[in-house]
This record gives structure tokens, C-alpha cells and sequence, in this order.
């Protein structure tokens, strides 16, 4: 985790709330891939168009902070990006599993 502390960049509670931006799409973005549970349904399920909205909105944070970020603060963010990059690859290269159809129970059937 990165070091919190006081900089001429900005002040403590910037840097924690930047650190909890980061982390929030990054958790959003590796629930979208299917890397974690979804909490509202307690499954893994794959969206890859949410997670690329996740990985697009924290290379554009990425852009938009160059140069005003701490050393552990773009480091955090290369690291969440770099690793939601190789996860969407290696999961843009599984194939969509196709929903399945609950059979009729033998009670319906009749």
C-alpha cells in the first residue's frame, strides 16, 4: 500500500481519497471481469464492456493527473491499471459461456 503522508503535491486527506478513487474502479473493474464476486448476486459475472469503462476511467485519471501525482500515488494507479490490462486480455480471450436453461422440473413435465 502506498505511504500516506504530507506533500507539497497536496494534503493527507487528498491522498487518501485518491488512493480510495483507485481502488474503487479498480474493484469495480475485477468484479466486471469476473474476478470477484458481485455483491448484489454473490456470483462472478463477466461484463467485459463495464470493466473496460473501469480501465478507461482510470487511464483517463491517469492522463489528467501526470505530473501532479506523489511517487506512490502513480505508482498505485500504473499498478491497478497495469493489472486490469492483462486481466481484460486474458479474459477477453475466454468465450462467452452460454446461459443454461433450467430443465422442467419431473413435476412439470406432465
Amino acid at each position: 500500500m502506498a505511504e500516506v503522508h504530507k506533500d507539497t503535491i497536496g494534503n493527507r486527506e487528498d491522498t487518501l481519497r485518491f488512493l480510495d478513487l483507485v481502488g474503487l474502479f479498480s474493484t469495480q473493474g475485477m468484479i466486471a471481469l469476473g474476478k470477484l464476486a458481485n455483491p448484489a448476486t454473490g456470483k462472478a459475472e463477466k461484463n467485459l464492456d463495464a470493466a473496460r469503462l473501469f480501465i478507461d476511467m482510470l487511464d483517463m485519471l491517469e492522463r489528467k493527473t501526470k505530473g501532479n501525482l506523489s511517487p506512490d500515488e502513480a505508482k498505485v494507479l500504473r499498478s491497478a491499471l497495469t493489472d486490469l490490462h492483462l486481466m481484460f486480455v486474458e479474459e477477453s480471450k475466454v468465450p462467452a459461456e452460454p446461459e443454461k436453461k433450467e430443465e422442467p422440473k419431473a413435476e412439470e413435465k406432465k
